[in-house]
Formats: structure tokens, sequence, C-alpha cells
């Protein structure tokens, strides 16, 4: 596939330091990092960003997720590889993410309440947002991914 653009970060830097200084907060706010990922790498599998995909199947080896339950995601309500947390927020992350088909239901709503406190529920839904934004802008450049992976670390690599 070829790039529709590749000088885009230059063209709207300013734009996209903004970008990068919102995802610093939402890796400093209160979500776990290993549940970031799974958000992340969830929404990029719908959005069909290759890019994101492997950026974030990429950070979370390296961060000691297992291979296993990256390779489970698409089909995380039939695996119980996914804690009842996890589940809230891959609901609420498919949910914002078809936001034009699902309309945000309540009940989705009432499991992402059940399992985060309100500034997780505010970080959370700010998390699919901004992973939901990188995916538009690097699918319509036609950003191109790197070719390999990182090795998973090895305890985890199960």
């Amino acid at each position: 596939m070829t790039p529709r653009m590749t000088d885009y970060l230059d063209r709207a830097s300013a734009g996209f330091k903004q970008m990068f200084a919102l995802e610093g907060a939402i890796k400093a706010g209160p979500i776990e990092p290993q549940l970031l990922h799974l958000v992340k790498l969830r929404a990029s599998h719908i959005n069909a960003c290759a890019y994101c995909i492997h950026m974030h199947t990429s950070e979370a080896l390296k961060d000691g997720e297992a291979p296993l339950r990256l390779h489970m995601l698409p089909a995380w309500r039939e695996s119980s590889l996914y804690s009842d947390r996890e589940r809230a927020a891959l609901s609420w992350t498919e949910a914002l993410t078809r936001v034009a088909d699902t309309g945000a239901p309540d009940a989705d709503w009432a499991l992402v309440e059940e399992a985060f406190t309100a500034d997780e529920r505010a970080w959370l839904s700010l998390a699919i947002g901004a992973i939901n934004v990188w995916n538009r802008v690097l699918v319509g450049f036609r950003a191109a991914h790197p070719m390999s992976l990182p090795a998973p670390r090895q305890a985890d690599a199960a």
C-alpha cells in the first residue's frame, strides 16, 4: 500500500504536538497501561488501522502482555481471558468506536459504571476518543507500518 502523505506530522505540527501531549496525559492518567493497550488495539481492529494495530501490539508485547490475549482480542466476548473490568472497557470501546451505529447504549455504560470510578470513566472515554482520531488520520494517510514485531518477554510468551 502506498502512503498518501508522509509529512503530515510536519504539516500539522501544532495539532500533532497537542495530540502527543494528550497521549502523555492519558498515559499518566488512572487507567492501567495493560488495559489501555487492549482498548487502543481493539479500536484499531475495528477501524482496520494497520499502523496502530502494529504499534499497540508492539507496545503491549514490550510491556509483558501475553500474546494469546492479543490474538484472542477480536473474540474477547467468547474468551475467558479477560476480566470483568477489561470486558466493560472493551464493550465501551466498541460502543464509542461505532457510535454512529450504537448510540453509546446505556447497557454498555452501566458496565463501565460498575467497573470504573468517575475519574476513570472520563479518562477511559478520552482514551477511546483519542485512538479513534489516530486511527482516522493514519488510515486516511495510509501510513505504512513496520514489518516486524518485538519478541514477547520470555516469561509471558505463552
